[in-house]
This record gives structure tokens, sequence and C-alpha cells, in this order.
């Protein structure tokens, strides 16, 4: 699991440990990824302390030059032919990195995405006007994939796929451009519940979202450039 930081030492420690102890429990051999981008808090150097006990990579970036570059980094240097992005602030719930490796792997799937936003999922602490703004950004994608959550941040996929291509994605939706540009065939969907930050502050910005719109016009001009693609397999797990 590839986890992007930049300033996320308060909770860092507890999350390497909820995450590692619940793929042990489940018999899962996990590699974890921290890929951080120069915090001020000092978040790298608590990841090297972590990274001394534990089967952890740390990959130290000169500055925040985004959560989309901070994913291909981390995919760069995983051993793991498996790989997978999660946020290091407990909005995406460690306990559920083992059961979407189960449902991974029973589908035989290419990539997964653990969503808001099928029967199961939900994000019960938002706003109306970021519950709008979520699903109107995920309805846009709608003609690009059948994931119903293409803006989650949380999904797992075959690292030969996601590093056969050239990622542009520079903001947060590293998923959708994978799902557009490296078209994964054999696509699961799982819901989950979406807790908000608890510590820190929230990384949405009115920046962020005209990044996405300019993000959106250029996967529709891969996606619809007559190029012939093979038909892909949706389905869902309860």
């Amino acid at each position: 699991m590839i986890v992007p930081t930049y300033n996320e030492r308060d909770r860092l420690a507890e999350l390497v440990e909820a995450v590692f102890g619940a793929c042990a429990r489940a018999g899962v051999d996990l590699e974890l990824v921290i890929v951080d981008d120069h915090s001020p808090d000092g978040t790298g150097a608590l990841a090297d302390a972590l990274a001394a006990t534990r089967r952890m990579q740390v990959v130290h970036r000169g500055g925040k030059l985004g959560l989309g570059t901070a994913v291909v980094a981390g995919f760069a240097v995983a051993s793991a032919p498996i790989v997978g992005v999660m946020d290091a602030d407990f909005s995406h719930p460690p306990a559920l990195v083992p059961e979407m490796f189960r449902a991974f792997q029973e589908g035989r799937a290419d990539a997964l995405v653990a969503s808001r936003y099928i029967p199961g999922g939900s994000t019960p602490e938002w706003p109306l006007s970021r519950r709008i703004m979520s699903r109107t950004a995920c309805l846009l994608a709608r003609p690009l994939t059948p994931i119903r959550d293409a803006a989650s941040g949380f999904f797992l996929i075959r690292k030969d796929i996601a590093r056969a291509v050239t990622i542009k994605a520079g903001g947060f939706k590293i998923c959708l451009e994978l799902l557009v540009r490296a078209w994964p065939v054999r696509l699961i969907e799982l819901p989950y519940r979406f807790d908000d930050r608890e510590e820190g502050e929230s990384k949405m910005s009115q920046r962020e979202a005209l990044g996405y719109l300019a993000q959106l016009w250029d996967l529709y001009r891969v996606r619809f450039n007559g190029t012939k693609r093979p038909r892909r397999e949706y389905q869902r797990v309860a």
C-alpha cells in the first residue's frame, strides 16, 4: 500500500500499527510504502523509525509535489505485484485493506476501487455542499469508466498495469487517471464508509477542483480518440 504523507506525524504510527495488524490477522503479507513530501512536522523521520522494524519503505521528496506524483513514486519502489493507495488520516479504514485484497484475488481483478457510492458505501459526516460536489465529480467521469466512485483515493491495481503507462495527474484523482490511461479490464467496486479527517486540514481546494476539470478534458480525449479498447468486466462486491 502506498501512503502519501504531508504533515501526518500525529497519527502515522497508529495507522502503521492498524494496517499491519489488520493484514497480519487476515494472513496478508503487507508491504507499506510511505512517500513523504518533506513534511515540516517530522513525518518523514518518524516513518524512517517505523520502517526499521516492519516491511516498509520510505520515499523522501524535496517538497510538496502533489499526490498523483507521490503515488507514482511509490509504485516505482514497491516490490509487491499488487499495489494500492490509501490516505494516512484514517478516512480510509485500515481494516478494509485485507478485505480488498481478498476480493481482488477471488475476482481475479485488474483493479479494485473502494467506493463511497455503491450500496453499502457512505459519507455520513459530509455537509450537503461537499456531497453534491463529490457526486458531480463522479458523474462527470461516468462516460469514462463503469466505476461509480472513480474519484476514490482508496484502491488496488496490478503493478504491471499501473507502471505500463505515463501518469499525468499531479492532483488527487490518480485512480481515474489509471482507470482511463492504463485501461484495466477486470474491475471490482467494493463499498466502504468514508470517515472524514480527524486530525489536520482537508486537502480539498478550488485549485484542485479546477485541476480536476482540466484532467477530465484530457482523459476524455484519451478515451474517445478512436482507439479500440478491450471490453471491460465490472462487478460489485457487497
